[in-house]
């Protein structure tokens, strides 16, 4: 099993290529059952920055265990509990917090991660909370969610607007997006709508690397460029 101090270890170690730091977290095997050959257990795409590499070393920690879908059922819990309280990433990333307050905040999350195969979920938040990164829990769950996405063959597309759009303007986008030449074949589109009031008005359509900006902010941005150039 996976230990706290084995996980904080790696990650203070990790370099900070999402790869490497997996691969360094899964150094330690488990006698409990043969371990997946490690093509199983590497991240299926590579991601960046600090959350994108704890991310990338819980999908192995998950993965050496089989115990990757439990995981993601567990963070999708987790990842509800920020959407019911707006103020819980500002809380837990506040550089105040004592050692006692990261422990009370680990336990009060631990109460909704449900079954935890190997105590994995368990782990990770007790070195999130040792290595002052509680902060990018939230972030790295939705990075895990592109992993599961990518290990299980989905592709996603995210649409941004000011406002919710409705059902039927979003099976509309996924209907065109899925037969472009952005979706392989035998890829299934995930749809992941989010509202940003900022952009004023328009969508801003990301799939996998590409991103077609149509808000009404960024040809705001545009014409005064255009305006400023001219004079």
């Amino acid at each position: 099993m996976y230990t706290s101090r084995a996980l904080s270890t790696a990650f203070r170690a990790g370099a900070p290529r999402a790869p490497i730091a997996a691969r360094v977290v899964a150094t330690r095997s488990y006698a409990a059952a043969a371990a997946p050959s490690s093509a199983n257990t590497k991240p299926p795409v590579a991601l960046f920055g600090v959350d994108g590499t704890y991310a990338s070393a819980l999908y192995t920690a998950a993965a050496k265990t089989n115990a990757l879908d439990a995981t993601a059922r567990s963070l999708d819990t987790l990842g509800s509990v920020f959407k019911k309280e707006p103020r819980l990433s500002e809380l837990i990333a506040a550089p105040t917090l004592s050692p006692s307050d990261k422990s009370q905040i680990v336990q009060e999350l631990q109460k909704h991660i449900g079954q935890d195969k190997d105590g994995v979920v368990k782990n990770y938040l007790q070195t999130l909370a040792e290595n002052n990164r509680l902060g990018v829990l939230e972030s790295s769950i939705e990075k895990f969610a592109v992993l599961m996405g990518a290990h299980k063959g989905e592709i996603e597309l995210t649409v941004t607007s000011a406002a919710p759009l409705d059902n039927k303007t979003l099976q509309r986008l996924e209907s065109a997006v899925s037969k472009s030449q952005y979706v392989g074949q035998g890829k299934k589109l995930k749809v992941v709508p989010k509202v940003n009031p900022d952009i004023r008005g328009g969508l801003i359509v990301e799939i996998g690397d590409r991103t077609i900006d149509l808000s009404v902010s960024a040809k705001m941005a545009r014409m005064n460029k255009l305006l400023k150039d001219t004079l």
